[in-house]
């Protein structure tokens, strides 16, 4: 029997739902400010998983212009049925303070890869929305409640509301089904039917080193749900040494011969529960249901292994990625993102100069709104990125190059910018939760003409350096902090935030005239394949 290794998404891919529609196996995950929205996997052996879309790709789908960090897509969940594939998601636009304004809605595709309909507005009652069918034709969704009363418990329950397909809305009772365990922070609900039963999986504990996979079952949908007298069926918190942690928020499918499988959040700290510079990523573990009808890991007790087993024909292919982008198609690479919003052609251009990314400089890094930055996620420890760049600056407030980026409040920015008294520079800016600074003592003076900017990183350490004449490398600025890019900072851990570390490409034209900043490539390697 082969084994299946975890994590099965690498770098920041949260919050996992997985859909089985005959032999084909779908995991759609978070992306928070991040746009397009929603991340969706296709594998057929459970094993390897390929990305194919990202179904919220148009801005009357999701606009998430001023989103907090680490708002917008919350927990989406994936379903099928009849021939439709529905996706739920949270658009988050204020969880700060002791509100959260949390949208919900419902789109649809009767092809995965798209393109997908304009969205059904539900409700914004709380986030983590969840679609479940029911075999009498009934559509259900539930979703976490938040009460901001601060004499409540915030996390007040999990809501369920029938859905009409034929409306395009909610109908009938709200009804609070569940309240959660002791372990408290009850939210990521999925329903399932398994034999005489409706089984609510939650997530409970937050979504860090308490974090837990809950499950309790019912008669009726509506229930009383009785709770699993094994509760936490998954979780890290009590093995502190283990190398999955934050294990919770997961989904479950079945396989066409009758396995089932579980893929669950988890995270890889770099020490003893340290921080994760990898974001939080997707595992698998094989499950069983046991006579008395309780879902069970196969492997026994809840705590997450690296690998697993697979009933299914698996072969672990190399996952060390090596990828050249000489943006020579008319579209980017799957694997690119914007912040918050698409960038049009008078941002953006693939087609202004030919073999080109053109960004034509727009706001600040302090910006919620429109930044002219383009990146791909991290997902390995070590990796080592680059970008060929034309730019020339007139003023100091036009800026270009390859950026390292948490969010607004922590990044590290190798960047083409104009001095009053040396011209054309290269400079280094850093922010430290919030704390901006230069690291150089002062910038240094550059040639006019194309040059080559490199990040390398390794576990808690990056390093910049850039080439002139693209065959000697000049290191820049020293070692630094690569661990700040990650939501276990602790300066940031109070303030919720829950993306992962992006490398990739920028312009910043402050003075308003959208300088335009030409690269000519870009590459990304990951220097080993087990992290």
């Amino acid at each position: 029997m082969t084994e299946i290794k975890n994590p099965i998404l690498r770098g920041f891919n949260p919050d996992p739902s997985i859909l089985r529609v005959g032999g084909d196996y779908y995991i759609a995950t978070s992306t928070f400010e991040w746009f397009p929205g929603v991340m969706i996997y296709h594998s057929t052996d459970l094993c390897n998983w390929e990305l194919i879309a990202k179904p919220l790709a148009r801005q009357s789908q999701l606009d998430m212009t001023g989103n907090p960090n680490s708002g917008g897509i919350w927990a989406p969940c994936l379903t099928y049925d009849k021939g439709t594939f529905y996706l739920i998601y949270t658009d988050v636009k204020v969880k700060s303070g002791i509100f959260k304004d949390t949208h919900n809605f419902l789109v649809t595709a009767t092809d995965i890869r798209g393109e997908w309909s304009e969205p059904v507005y539900l409700n914004s009652s709380g986030f983590d929305p969840s679609l479940f069918h029911d075999s009498d034709g009934k559509k259900y969704i539930v979703n976490m409640m938040w009460d901001f009363r601060p004499w409540k418990n915030p996390f007040a329950g999990i809501l369920l509301q029938e859905y009409s397909p034929e409306k395009k809305q909610l109908v009938g009772p709200i009804n609070n089904i569940f309240k959660g365990t002791e372990l408290g922070l009850v939210e990521g609900p999925h329903i399932y039917r398994h034999g005489d039963y409706y089984y609510l999986m939650t997530a409970e504990g937050g979504t860090v080193w308490k974090h837990a996979v809950t499950v309790a079952r019912s008669k009726a949908i509506d229930g009383p749900y009785e709770v699993d007298p094994q509760n936490p069926i998954v979780t890290s918190y009590d093995a502190p040494n283990i190398r999955l942690q934050k294990a919770g928020h997961a989904s479950i499918t079945d396989t066409p011969d009758g396995a089932w499988y579980l893929v669950h959040l988890c995270g890889r700290p770099l020490a003893r529960r340290g921080r994760c510079v990898l974001g939080r990523e997707t595992a698998i573990q094989k499950v069983h249901w046991t006579a008395d009808g309780w879902l069970r890991l196969e492997s026994g007790g809840h705590s997450p292994l690296d690998v697993t087993q697979s009933v299914l024909p698996c072969e672990n292919k190399p996952r060390r990625v090596s990828k050249e982008d000489d943006f020579d198609s008319d579209r980017l690479d799957i694997h690119f993102q914007t912040l918050r919003v698409p960038l049009g052609e008078d941002t953006l251009s693939l087609t202004e100069r030919p073999g080109y990314l053109t960004l034509k400089g727009r706001e600040s890094f302090s910006s919620q709104h429109v930044q002219s930055l383009v990146a791909r996620r991290q997902q390995a420890f070590c990796y080592t990125a680059s970008t060929l760049l034309e730019f020339e600056p007139e003023t100091f407030q036009q800026m270009a190059g390859l950026v390292c980026w948490y969010d607004t409040d922590n990044f590290y920015y190798l960047h083409i910018s104009h001095d009053d008294d040396l011209g054309r520079v290269l400079n280094i800016l850093a922010c430290d939760n919030g704390d901006f600074h230069y690291p150089l003592a002062a910038p240094v003076g550059i040639k006019n003409g194309p040059i080559t900017l490199k990040v390398d990183a390794a576990y808690d350490q990056l390093w910049f350096s850039f080439s002139e004449d693209q065959k000697t490398w000049q290191e820049i600025g020293g070692v630094m902090d690569a661990s700040i890019l990650s939501d276990d900072y602790p300066e940031t851990r109070n303030q919720g935030k829950f993306t992962g570390a992006f490398v990739g490409m920028c312009c910043q034209d402050l003075s308003g005239r959208r300088k335009p900043a030409y690269f000519d490539r870009f590459e990304y390697t990951e220097k080993s394949e087990d992290d």
